[in-house]
C-alpha cells in the first residue's frame, strides 16, 4: 500500500498542475481585454503563479515521499533522481532546455510534467511579448518616482522645521498630519506601528496632555535608530523606552488643574525604517470626565484639537472597527472643519475584532465618504510575538505587518484586490507620504508669498532700526569683552602704588586710634559698685584719666612699647594684602557696573569669580612674604626727625577727622533723642548717676528719671561721644604743643610715635604689594577673562547675549531675516526639484504610452 501511494500522489500532482495552469490561462485571457499595462502585469503574475503552484505541489510530493521512505524488507527505498531534480528545481531547467529538446530516455514521462509547466510559462511570456522588460522599466520608473517623492517630502519637512524656528505666524507653516481619535481608538498603536517602536506615554489615566510634534526622518544610509528632543538638548537617544519616559515626564509636568497645554513637545526620530513624515499627536477625545478629572477637561481637549485640525493640516482620523463610524468622535470633529472630507484620511483600527465583511463595508463606507479614503489596520503585536521584542529596543513593524498580512490574506473575498479597499500599515505609511507630499506642494506657493512679504518687512526694519548692522551672539560677546578689557587697562594705569599706600595707611591709622583708645583714652569705671545698666559702656571723665608725670614714666614706657608691639605684630601682611585686594575687587565691580556686562548676570558672575580667584591665590603668597619684610620692625623701631615731623602732621589730621566724625555722630544722636536740649537733660541725668548723686532702683531696667529705657540707651551713646570729643580736643592740643615737637618725648606723645611706626609699615607694604600683587594681577586678569569667555559653548554664548533685551531683539531680527532668506533659497531649490520630477514623470508617461501602442499593435 505504501508503494501504491507514490504513483497516486504523482498523478494527483500532475492533474492539479494542469488544472492550475488552465485556471491561470483563463484568468489571463479575461485580463487581456484590459489595458496593456494590466495585461502585462497579469501575464507576469500568471507565469509566476504557475511556477509557484508547481513548486508547492512538488514540495508536498517531496514531503509525502519523505514520509513514506522507510526500510521495506531490509531494502531502503530512495527517491529517484528525476524526482529529486524536480523537487530541487533543476527539472525546470532541463525540461525547458536540453531535456525538452531530446524528448526520449527513461525520464521522458517525468519531464513531460515539467514541460507542461514550462509551456504554460512560455505561453504567458508569449502573450505578454516583451512584458518582462517593460515591467522592469516600469518598476525602475516607479522606484525612481518614489525616491524622488521621498526627497521632495524630506526637503519640505526640513523647510517646515526651519519655518518653525523663524516664527509662530500661521502663514509661515507648511501642513502636517494631525492624528486625532478617542482614547480607546488605538491612536498610539497606529503611531507606534508607523515608527516601529513603542515610545508614546502609557498609563491608566490621561498621560498625553501636550501636543507631540513628531518628525520622522528616513536615513537609508544609516542603520542607527534614535530620537532627539531639539528643545531639550538631550542628544541622540537610542533607547526608545527612555524616549517614552521623557515624554511621560514632560506630559505629567502639566498640572492636573490645567488639564492640557498647547505647548508642543518636539520629537525627531531618525531611522532607516521610517518614512519622511511630519505628524502631530494630540490628547485623545473623551466622552465623560472621570471623577478625579476636571469638569472642563472634555472641552479643553476639543478646543486643543480644533486648533490643530484647521487647514491646511491633514487630519488622520482614528476610529476603532468595533465602534460604528457614526459614533466616531474623530470623524465628527473632522467633519466640522472639513465637511467635504478633502483633507481627512480615515484609519479603522482593530479590524480583527469585527466580521471581515463588516470591516470591508466600513472601509468602503459611503455614508461618511472621504476623498483620501479609509485604511484598515491591525496595529497590535501578537501575544506570541511580543515576548520576542524588548520594549523600545527591537523594531516591531515586521511583526505587525506579518500579523496584518496573515489576517487580510485569510479573507481574500473581503480584502482582496477585487474589493478595492486599502489595508495594512505599509499601505498606510505610503499613503501618508503621498498625501503629505501633495498637500505640502499645494501650500508652497502661498507660503512662498508669505515668506517674501515677511522678508521685506524684516529687511526694512533691519535697515531702519539697526542701519543694517550685522550682529551675532559671538560678535556681541567679543565686542563686550574687548570694551571691558580696554576699561580695565585704564583702571590699571590709574590705580597703582600711591593708591595702595593711601588705603593701607588709612587702615593702619584706624588701628592706631583703636590702640590709643584702648590703652590711653578709655579707662573703664571701676569705682561704681554695683554696676548697673546705665554704666555699661560709660568711662571715667577726662579729669579722671591718669597723667604722664615723672613718677609714672615706667608705666607709660610699658604702655608705648606694648602698643608698638601690638601694631607691628597684628599681621600687617594679611591686613595690607586684604585691604589692597578688596580695593582692587571694588574697582573691578565698578568697571562691571559701567560696562555692557552689567546686564548679564552670568558674565558678572564669571568676571567676579575670575578676579576673586586670582586675588586669593596671589594674596596667600604675598601676605606671607610681606610679613617677612616687616619682621625687623617687630623688635625695634627707630624714628628720625623727618619721620617724627611727618607723623606729627599726619596724626593731627587723623585726630581732626576723628573729632569731626564724633561731632557728626553726636548731632545725629541728639536728633534721635528729640533735640539738643532734651539730649542734654538725658546726659545730665546719666552724669548724676555716674557720680553717685542718683541711686537707681532695679539698676534702671525699664527706665528711670522719667526717661524710657530706649532714651537712656541713646543718652549713653551721647555721653560716650561727648567724652571722646573732649579727649580728642585735649590730645590735639598736646600734639601741637612744644613738648611733642621732639622725638625724645615719644612717651608723652604716643600718637605721634605710633603714627610714625605705621608710616614705616605702610612704606614697606605698598612697595611690596605693587610689585607682587598688582603687577601680577594686572597681567593675569585679562588673560583669564579671555580664557573663560572663549571656552564657552555655543548655547551658553547665545544665552549670554539674549540676557540683554535690546540685543535679544536685534538678534531675533537678524536671525529672522537670515532664516527667511535661507528658507526662500531652499524653496527655490525645491521648486526646481519638483519641476524636474514633473518633467521626468511626463516623459515616462509618454514613453509608456508609446510602448503600449506598439505592444497592442503587435498582439492583434
Amino acid at each position: 500500500m505504501k508503494l501504491i501511494r507514490v504513483p497516486a500522489m504523482m498523478g494527483a500532482a500532475m492533474l492539479g498542475g494542469l488544472a492550475y495552469i488552465q485556471y491561470q490561462a483563463g484568468k489571463a485571457g479575461t485580463w487581456a481585454v484590459d489595458t496593456f499595462g494590466k495585461a502585462a502585469d497579469a501575464a507576469n503574475a500568471t507565469a509566476t503563479g504557475v511556477l509557484e503552484g508547481a513548486g508547492g505541489i512538488f514540495e508536498q510530493l517531496g514531503r509525502g515521499w519523505d514520509k513514506t521512505k522507510e526500510d521495506v524488507g531490509g531494502v531502503q527505498i530512495q527517491m529517484p533522481q528525476w524526482m529529486k531534480d524536480i523537487y530541487e528545481g533543476r527539472g525546470g531547467k532541463e525540461g525547458g532546455g536540453e531535456g525538452g529538446g531530446s524528448g526520449g530516455g527513461p525520464n521522458e514521462p517525468k519531464q513531460s510534467g515539467v514541460g507542461a509547466a514550462g509551456a504554460g510559462a512560455a505561453t504567458a511570456a508569449a502573450f505578454a511579448m516583451d512584458a518582462e522588460g517593460e515591467e522592469d522599466e516600469r518598476s525602475e520608473l516607479t522606484a525612481a518616482r518614489d525616491e524622488q517623492m521621498m526627497m521632495l517630502t524630506r526637503k519640505m519637512i526640513e523647510i517646515r522645521s526651519l519655518l518653525q524656528t523663524i516664527g509662530q505666524s500661521e502663514t509661515l507653516t507648511l501642513p502636517s498630519i494631525v492624528v486625532v481619535g478617542s482614547q480607546s481608538s488605538g491612536k498610539s498603536s497606529v503611531l507606534e506601528a508607523i515608527v516601529g517602536h513603542e515610545f508614546l506615554p502609557k498609563g491608566s489615566n490621561m498621560v498625553t496632555r501636550r501636543p507631540i510634534e513628531l518628525t520622522l526622518v528616513n536615513t537609508p544610509k544609516s542603520h542607527a535608530e534614535y530620537g532627539e528632543f531639539p528643545a531639550l538638548g538631550l542628544g541622540k537617544i537610542t533607547d526608545f523606552s527612555q524616549i517614552q519616559k521623557t515624554l511621560t515626564d514632560l506630559n505629567l509636568a502639566v498640572p492636573e488643574k490645567d488639564c492640557v497645554s498647547d505647548d508642543p513637545i518636539q520629537l525627531r526620530i531618525s531611522s532607516p525604517n521610517v518614512p519622511d513624515l511630519s505628524l502631530i499627536d494630540l490628547p485623545g477625545y473623551i466622552q465623560v470626565e472621570a471623577f478625579d478629572q476636571p469638569t472642563e477637561l472634555k472641552v479643553k481637549i476639543q478646543d486643543l484639537c480644533e486648533k490643530y485640525i484647521q487647514a491646511p493640516n491633514v487630519i488622520l482620523a482614528i476610529s476603532a472597527a468595533d465602534v460604528d463610524l457614526a459614533n466616531s468622535t474623530a470623524l465628527r470633529a473632522s467633519r466640522r472643519v472639513d465637511p467635504r472630507g478633502e483633507r481627512t484620511i480615515g484609519v479603522v483600527t482593530k479590524m480583527d475584532l469585527v466580521d471581515p465583511q463588516r470591516g470591508a463595508q466600513m472601509l468602503a463606507d459611503k455614508n461618511y465618504p472621504l476623498r483620501l479614503g479609509y485604511v484598515g489596520v491591525i496595529c497590535k503585536i501578537p501575544q506570541e510575538s511580543r515576548s520576542l521584542f524588548k520594549r523600545g529596543s527591537a523594531n516591531i513593524l515586521n511583526a505587525i505587518t506579518k500579523n496584518e498580512s496573515g489576517y487580510f490574506n485569510a479573507h481574500p473575498d473581503a480584502f482582496g484586490e477585487q474589493s478595492k479597499v486599502l489595508t495594512g500599515t505599509p499601505n498606510l505609511r505610503k499613503k501618508l507620504m503621498h498625501v503629505l507630499e501633495s498637500t505640502m506642494s499645494a501650500s508652497l506657493a502661498s507660503t512662498s508669498e508669505a515668506i517674501q512679504h515677511e522678508l521685506a518687512e524684516a529687511t526694512y526694519e533691519f535697515k531702519v532700526q539697526y542701519n543694517e548692522r550685522p550682529l551675532s551672539a559671538e560678535s556681541y560677546l567679543a565686542e563686550s569683552l574687548d570694551a571691558f578689557k580696554h576699561s580695565f587697562k585704564g583702571f590699571s594705569d590709574t590705580f597703582g602704588r600711591k593708591d595702595v599706600r593711601a588705603i593701607v595707611k588709612r587702615e593702619l591709622d584706624q588701628q592706631v586710634l583703636n590702640l590709643l583708645a584702648q590703652r590711653y583714652w578709655n579707662k573703664p569705671v571701676e569705682s561704681l559698685q554695683p554696676r548697673d545698666e546705665l554704666q555699661e559702656g560709660v568711662h571715667e571723665p577726662l579729669e579722671a584719666l591718669p597723667k604722664a608725670d615723672p613718677e609714672n614714666m615706667p608705666l607709660w614706657n610699658l604702655k608705648l612699647d606694648a602698643s608698638t608691639s601690638t601694631l607691628t605684630k597684628l599681621g600687617i601682611g594679611r591686613l595690607a594684602t586684604g585691604v589692597a585686594a578688596q580695593a582692587v575687587q571694588e574697582g573691578v565691580q565698578g568697571l562691571i557696573s559701567n560696562s555692557t556686562f552689567n546686564a548679564h548676570p552670568f558674565a558678572v558672575k564669571v568676571i567676579t569669580e575670575a578676579s576673586e580667584n586670582i586675588l586669593r591665590d596671589l594674596s596667600f603668597e604675598t601676605s606671607d612674604e610681606l610679613e617677612i619684610c616687616v619682621k625687623p620692625y617687630k623688635y625695634r623701631v627707630e624714628v628720625d626727625d623727618a619721620e617724627w615731623k611727618r607723623g606729627r602732621d599726619n596724626i593731627s589730621d587723623v585726630l581732626k577727622h576723628e573729632l569731626k566724625d564724633c561731632e557728626g555722630a553726636m548731632k545725629a544722636v541728639e536728633e534721635q533723642i528729640g533735640g539738643k536740649r532734651k539730649a542734654k537733660d538725658v546726659v545730665s541725668f546719666i552724669d548724676r548717676v555716674r557720680n553717685g548723686e542718683v541711686v537707681l532702683e532695679n539698676s534702671g531696667v525699664g527706665g528711670a528719671g522719667g526717661f524710657s529705657a530706649a532714651l537712656l540707651k541713646k543718652g549713653r551713646e551721647a555721653l560716650f561721644l561727648r567724652d571722646r570729643s573732649d579727649i580728642l580736643r585735649m590730645r590735639l592740643t598736646a600734639i601741637k604743643s612744644r613738648q611733642c615737637a621732639n622725638p625724645k618725648n615719644k612717651y608723652h606723645c604716643p600718637e605721634v610715635f605710633l603714627d610714625a611706626v605705621a608710616d614705616k609699615l605702610t612704606t614697606t607694604a605698598d612697595l611690596f604689594l605693587d610689585a607682587e600683587l598688582l603687577s601680577k594681577y594686572y597681567y593675569q586678569f585679562p588673560r583669564r577673562l579671555e580664557q573663560e569667555f572663549r571656552s564657552l559653548d555655543e548655547s551658553t554664548v547665545e544665552r549670554f547675549a539674549r540676557e540683554d533685551p535690546k540685543i535679544r531683539r536685534h538678534l531675533d531680527l537678524v536671525r529672522r531675516k537670515e532664516g527667511l532668506e535661507h528658507v526662500l533659497k531652499e524653496m527655490e531649490g525645491l521648486r526646481q526639484l519638483e519641476a524636474r520630477e514633473k518633467r521626468q514623470a511626463g516623459g515616462g508617461s509618454r514613453s509608456e504610452e508609446s510602448k503600449k501602442r506598439r505592444g497592442w499593435g503587435g498582439l492583434f
